[in-house]
């Protein structure tokens, strides 16, 4: 079916994008071709962002990454909860607008996750910020919400209350546990769920304690599920005409990232443990300390494994050791193995293993702290941080989006908001004019 959903998009964008939202949209399909990397394929579409912290803020970047028009919804007074999780913050520069003064430093947590996006603040718990909402659901393609299930629909902005605004909307939900089930009504935390769904039991060391994820792994998934979900929903909108609600939550998408670990348990009844860094059916494939550091070794196959024994451990004699030579054998004689290795890289510092392993054809990665991983030469050569002028911190950094097109990334055109700095902005294109939104001021209603 793709071939004839890019034949109607070449003849028929309007169908795609209706007039009202198709907002300066240009189809010069020369012009791609001759240049490098794509036009933005979300530009004209509007999606209104109702969600805070990391999953739902993760999609919603995505999709601005791509060219749609975000429009964060916040809390007047504080903001998105990552607003006050510093330090870390950008110091504030000397030219930082008035208006804003009275805001704290911008955490580096927010600027991490809302790149692309506008920030407006409206209180719609009362009724004329609820209108202002309705309003932006008439003019949106896409809602997206990380609210407990059903706590919108109370408050006049669930599924059924928006698809009669504007029934052409795309309304995602992502939630802890999903809209349905004895757990519908559970707040959502990744730490939670790491612990609930499995993930926790099978991080950490063999004879510690379950560890979490140094990062909010369950959360960043999520909200790439939520993403890919509403990409979806938009080319099925395309072919039917009709909104669709995404139902996208932290457990079901960490029991799908379980993997071949849930596969071990369903198929063969296996249990998951613990293993460290190691795998639980390769050996040798974890870090190993060397004299000065660490260093990841993963031979994944007999040939790897040859190569790593005669040219690394200096031992031909391996490969042909009944106890070795078969990954069914080394995972048998895991311990042993392990030790014989850890003996011979303890003898030498990590740059000179690198060296050695440099080239073999035995996969390998220096344990590499965060500074360490900035300095990486790959970052440097795929430009992998840009640097944007922020109104209130003046230069600062930010991770690249990780995808190319043609060999070139989508382009960072706005830096990550302050709270409510495009509220007078959006309120104008709805047709509000400058003394209604004083007056929405003065009542706090924004």
């Amino acid at each position: 079916m793709l071939p004839r959903v890019t034949r109607l998009r070449a003849l028929a964008p309007s169908r795609i994008f209706p007039p009202c939202r198709a907002r300066g949209i240009s189809v010069d399909h020369g012009a791609a071709s001759e240049a490098r990397g794509i036009p933005p394929p979300l530009h004209g579409i509007r999606i209104l962002d109702l969600t805070r912290v990391l999953a739902g803020p993760t999609a919603t970047m995505l999709l601005a990454d791509l060219g749609a028009d975000v429009i964060k919804v916040e809390e007047p007074s504080r903001g998105d909860d990552t607003r006050s999780w510093y330090p870390p913050a950008a110091p504030l520069s000397p030219d930082a607008p008035q208006e804003a003064s009275h805001l704290p430093p911008e955490s580096a947590y927010f600027l991490s996750v809302n790149r692309n996006k506008r920030s407006i603040t409206v209180n719609f718990k009362e009724s004329e910020g609820l209108a202002i909402i309705h309003k932006l659901v008439k003019e949106s393609d896409v809602l997206v919400e990380n609210f407990i299930s059903g706590k919108l629909a109370e408050l006049g902005l669930g599924w059924e209350d928006c698809r009669k605004l504007n029934p052409r909307l795309i309304y995602a939900s992502i939630t802890g546990y999903g809209q349905t089930g004895p757990f519908r009504k559970a707040a959502g935390y990744d730490v939670i769920v790491e612990a609930e769904a499995g993930l926790m039991h099978i991080t950490g060391e063999p004879d510690g304690p379950p560890c979490k994820v140094g990062v909010a792994v369950t959360d960043i998934a999520t909200g790439l599920y939520a993403h890919g979900a509403i990409m979806a929903a938009l080319l099925s909108r395309h072919r039917t005409g009709q909104g669709v609600w995404i139902d996208c939550n932290l457990f079901e998408s960490q029991l799908a990232g379980l993997a071949n670990i849930a596969s071990n348990y369903l198929i063969a009844g296996q249990e998951g443990s613990r293993h460290g860094t190691a795998h639980p059916s390769i050996v040798p494939y974890q870090v190993f300390p060397c004299k000065d550091g660490f260093i990841m070794i993963g031979a994944g196959n007999d040939k790897q494994f040859r190569l790593f024994a005669e040219k690394i451990l200096e031992r031909p004699d391996l490969p042909s050791d009944s106890k070795f030579s078969t990954n069914k054998a080394r995972v048998a004689h895991r311990q042993e193995l392990v030790s014989l290795i850890t003996d011979t890289l303890m003898k030498e510092g990590r740059d000179h293993w690198i060296e050695k392993l440099t080239g073999l054809g035995v996969p390998f990665g220096p344990i590499n702290n965060i500074g360490q991983t900035f300095a990486h030469p790959q970052v440097d050569a795929r430009q992998m941080v840009t640097e944007v002028e922020h109104p209130r911190a003046g230069k600062i950094k930010l991770v690249s989006p990780a995808v190319t097109y043609n060999g070139k990334r989508m382009p960072i055109s706005k830096p990550p908001p302050y709270l409510s700095q495009h509220t007078a902005e959006v309120l104008t294109e709805l047709g509000y004019s400058n003394e209604e939104i004083t007056d929405l001021r003065n009542k706090k209603i924004i």
